[in-house]
């Protein structure tokens, strides 16, 4: 939850982009999309494993 308080003097328009960038900080847009539509659980998992992997590789290169 995004809570922004408006400080004395400050201008609406930087209160605005400071909630902007909070905003996209929190990755709310992505959380929202993520539960617009049901995936199957196998999906979720594919997914997972996916993530997984790339990480990995990405370790691996690192010691190389």
């Amino acid at each position: 939850m995004i809570v922004i308080i408006k400080k004395k003097g400050e201008s609406k328009d930087t209160f605005f982009r400071k909630f902007s960038r909070m905003f996209k900080g929190e990755d709310i847009i992505y959380e929202v999309n993520k539960k617009l539509f049901f995936k199957k659980p196998s999906l979720l998992k594919k997914e997972k494993m996916k993530e997984r992997m790339k990480r990995r590789a990405q370790q691996r290169k690192r010691f190389l």
